[in-house]
């Protein structure tokens, strides 16, 4: 957050490797979205629903987004963490989660009815859950497959797939479990730095 309180609330981001810095700003009742090639700003009123949830990367198991979505459908996303280069990943954890909270707020304040939801929604979510088990079960009957068959090297190697399949996706299963906020609510376990 910055140290002047006369500068708006905002947060900055490079969302991809290789394309331009966003700036998000809240204004008195708005949020200023700007690419540097275009800004627009969006009534906190019109936002009816804010989710967050675990989106993990390919560089990194970190990353966690907010997305608030408008009344027309049309969507915001933006997350904790910012490109610096192709393989060079900044977090600011305690900034996301200041800029967030004082969103959060806002938001609240505009629209009492808005919508406050963690995670991905149900069918996503149980589509994510149940190709999960499927894996770890493929790989478990693999592995011992191989170790009955005395091919000890693949056993081993079904074991470590199914441990790093496990790495991926508990967390994203846990994490990512749909349910319904408080208005105003900022779940610690998907906005991290509080």
């Amino acid at each position: 957050m910055q140290d002047d309180d006369s500068l708006p609330l905002s947060w900055r981001q490079r969302p991809r490797p290789i394309g331009q810095e966003m700036v998000y700003r809240l204004h008195d009742g708005e949020l200023e979205v700007d690419s540097g090639r275009k800004s627009y700003r969006i009534r906190l009123a019109a936002i009816e629903r804010v989710r967050f949830f675990y989106a993990p990367s390919n560089v990194t198991s970190n990353a966690f987004r907010t997305q608030l979505t408008l009344a027309d459908r049309r969507t915001v996303t933006f997350g904790n963490l910012s490109w610096r280069s192709m393989t060079d990943v900044e977090r600011d954890d305690a900034r996301y989660h200041a800029f967030v909270s004082g969103l959060s707020a806002a938001i609240v304040r505009a629209n009492p009815q808005v919508r406050f939801v963690a995670g991905r929604n149900r069918v996503f979510w149980l589509a994510l859950a149940i190709a999960g088990v499927a894996a770890m079960l493929m790989l478990t009957w693999f592995s011992v497959s191989a170790f009955r068959q005395g091919a000890t090297a693949a056993g081993w190697l079904g074991i470590a797939f199914a441990a790093l399949s496990a790495w991926q996706v508990i967390p994203m299963v846990r994490l990512n479990r749909p349910r319904e906020l408080a208005p105003g609510t900022v779940p610690p376990d998907l906005v991290p730095g509080g």
